[in-house]
């Protein structure tokens, strides 16, 4: 999976991204004639992710691509103090320039959802449609703040000796587990921890606390709500994805968001999808992957849609396996 180098308001980064076409788990480039859409994966995990998305035959009849964002997974590409969803939203478009891509859709989870709406409001030419997953709220609640601050804590804990804190390391992994899948386990849950705790070791250990700060608390706290004007400049259609089962935020939160959208101009509606915990994509595939299905061939005009192929191999299913990933275990949903 390759690396690309680009340069955007939040300096230099080398990009790591995957991109599958029907045909190809891991193509060098997309297929122009069919629509294409860019995932962005919340905070802590990267694009690994979406394997059930990448994996599924149904939305491999588009070009999906998938990116680390900086500070997480094989990225690299320093968060200064001034790093927030802005910054995140220009890396993509530079990101977009350097491989050539045309207007795409965009579906984020949770931080990743927040970046792409304020993509869809600084670039509002490049993007297609917005599927946003657990959506953040306009801003960030009170116990929300105090739990990220409660992760980053232990975190932080786990370096303070000479050699790494092993339980404070594991508190902090929880609390991102009880946070991103409401505490529940299974074996693709237990290879992507498997495979993102190096990750995290490398971008935010002993001299990048610093970092970790700014990517997993700051980003959330420091943002404001977006404005009228600012709604105002979205061209592109939003499905708001709320995850019934979300221990982070109510529906009430997806409503304020929807409020602003509608108030504004903006083509846009709430789906809920009942027991979903808040990183939706993993726990309720099926029901996510069809409605980012549905609002990418509803607004991809004058395109063609290849049939589903009978089945595909997502790129990062190789990598979990060996990580304890055991796919007839999961059958794709939680137990």
């Amino acid at each position: 999976m390759p690396d690309i180098k680009i340069k955007s308001s939040a300096g230099s980064a080398n990009i790591h991204y995957t991109i599958s076409t029907p045909g190809n788990a891991s193509a060098k480039s997309i297929d122009k004639n069919i629509p294409t859409v860019i995932f962005i994966h919340p905070v802590y995990i990267a694009s690994e992710i979406f394997e059930l998305q990448f994996a599924d035959p149904t939305l491999r009849r588009f070009n999906l691509i998938a990116l680390d964002l900086r500070s997480h997974g094989e990225t690299s590409g320093k968060v200064g103090a001034a790093y927030g969803r802005e910054q995140a939203a220009d890396d993509i478009s530079e990101f977009m320039k350097a491989l050539r891509l045309p207007a795409c859709h965009l579906a984020g989870v949770s931080m990743g959802a927040c970046i792409s709406l304020q993509f869809a409001i600084s670039f509002p030419e490049k993007v297609l449609s917005l599927s946003m997953i657990s959506p953040l709220p306009l801003i960030e609640p009170l116990d929300v703040a105090e739990g990220r601050e409660e992760i980053h804590d232990c975190w932080v804990e786990a370096f303070k000796g000479k050699k790494v804190d092993q339980i404070a390391l594991l508190d902090a992994v929880c609390g991102a587990l009880q946070l991103g899948f409401s505490g529940q386990q299974s074996s693709f849950i237990n290879a992507l921890i498997a495979r993102t705790v190096p990750h995290a070791l490398k971008n935010w250990g002993r001299n990048k606390l610093d970092e970790y700060r700014i990517a997993t608390i700051d980003f959330f706290v420091k943002r404001t709500a977006q404005t009228p004007a600012a709604v105002r400049k979205i061209r592109c259609p939003i499905k708001l994805i709320h995850c019934g089962a979300d221990i982070a935020y109510a529906v009430e939160y997806t409503g304020e968001v929807l409020k602003l959208l509608q108030d504004n101009g903006v083509d846009a509606q709430l789906i809920e999808v009942p027991g979903a915990y808040h990183f939706g994509n993993v726990s309720n595939p099926k029901e996510i992957n069809s409605l980012i299905y549905d609002n990418v061939s509803r607004n991809s005009p004058g395109m063609s849609i290849p049939p589903a192929r009978p089945s595909v191999v997502s790129p990062f299913t190789a990598a979990l396996k060996k990580a304890g990933y055991c796919q007839d275990d999961d059958d794709s949903d939680y137990e």
